[in-house]
C-alpha cells in the first residue's frame, strides 16, 4: 500500500499518532504494530512534546486483533509470551510521560478498547460502539483490560461488560466514566485537539509529574496485569470454544459454545 500503516505528525508541541488502515478497521496487524512502536518511540525521545493524541482513520478507532490474518507462535516462545510481544507496542503507551488522549473517532472493539484504556483521557463518538467482546469469542481479555476497567467503572459494571462482551455506544461510555466526553463523530478530533492545547499551555514539568503521581497513588501496575492476562488468554486460545468463537466472527454468525 502507498499509504503508511500509521501516520505520525507534530504540531504546536502536540503529537498525533493515527492508525491508518481504515479498510481493515485499523486492526492490530503486524505492520500496524511495528509502525505504532516506531511512532511511540519518537514520542518518548522528543522532550519538547507536551501532549499526544492517538486516533484512527475512517469510521473505526481500532477493531483490535486481525483474526483473519491468523496468529502463530514465535519460535522458542511460550504462547503467552507471543501474546505479550503482540500487545507490547500498544502497552508502551502507558510509559509515555506526557498526557495521552484517545480520540476514538469510531468503533473501538477488543484490543481497540484496550488501546484506548491505556490512554489518560478518552473522547468517544456518540453513536460508535465500544466494548471488550472477548467472551463472545471464547477468549480471556488482554492488554490489562480486566485490570483497568474495574478501576474506571467499578467492579459490578466491569463484570457485566466483560462477562457479556456487550457493546455500548459513546454516550453510555461517557456516562459510565470510560470516556471523558461523547460528541458527534466528526467533532471527536476537534475536542481532543482542544483538550491537548489546554494541556500544552500548562507547565510541562508539573503536568508530567502530576501524571506520575496520579498513577503511583493508584498503584497502577498494568504490566503485571497484562502479563497475567496473556497467560489466561493463551490458555483460552487452546479451547474448542475459542476456535468456534473466532470462526463465527469470520463467518459473521452467532457462535455455539460447548464449554470445551
Amino acid at each position: 500500500m502507498s499509504q503508511p500503516p500509521v501516520i505520525f505528525e507534530i504540531k504546536e508541541k502536540i503529537a498525533v499518532i493515527k492508525l491508518n488502515r481504515p479498510d481493515n478497521r485499523n486492526s492490530m496487524t503486524l505492520e500496524v504494530m511495528n509502525a505504532f512502536r516506531e511512532a511511540v518511540g519518537s514520542v518518548q525521545q522528543d522532550n519538547k512534546l507536551r501532549c499526544l493524541i492517538i486516533t484512527g482513520s475512517g469510521s473505526t478507532f481500532c477493531a483490535g486483533a486481525d483474526f483473519g490474518s491468523g496468529f502463530s507462535a514465535e519460535e522458542n516462545r511460550l504462547p503467552n509470551e507471543t501474546l505479550m510481544n503482540f500487545y507490547k507496542p500498544f502497552l508502551e503507551v502507558r510509559r509515555i510521560e506526557i498526557p495521552v488522549i484517545a480520540a476514538m473517532n469510531g468503533h473501538a472493539i477488543g484490543g481497540g478498547i484496550g488501546l484506548a484504556l491505556v490512554c489518560d483521557i478518552r473522547i468517544a463518538a456518540k453513536d460508535a460502539k465500544y466494548g471488550a467482546t472477548f467472551a463472545r469469542l471464547g477468549l480471556h481479555s488482554g492488554m490489562a483490560i480486566s485490570y483497568i476497567l474495574p478501576r474506571l467503572v467499578g467492579p459490578p459494571a466491569a463484570c457485566e461488560l466483560l462477562f457479556t462482551g456487550r457493546l455500548i455506544n459513546g454516550e453510555k461510555a461517557a456516562d459510565m466514566g470510560i470516556a471523558n466526553y461523547a460528541v458527534d463523530s466528526d467533532k471527536v478530533f476537534d475536542k481532543a485537539w482542544e483538550l491537548a492545547q489546554e494541556i500544552a499551555s500548562c507547565a510541562p514539568a508539573a503536568v508530567r509529574m502530576m501524571k506520575t503521581s496520579i498513577y503511583r497513588g493508584l498503584g497502577w501496575d498494568t504490566d503485571n496485569a497484562a502479563a497475567f492476562e496473556a497467560h489466561c488468554q493463551s490458555r483460552t486460545f487452546e479451547t474448542e470454544d475459542a476456535g468456534e468463537g473466532i470462526n463465527a466472527l469470520l463467518e459473521k454468525r452467532e457462535p455455539v459454545f460447548k464449554g470445551k
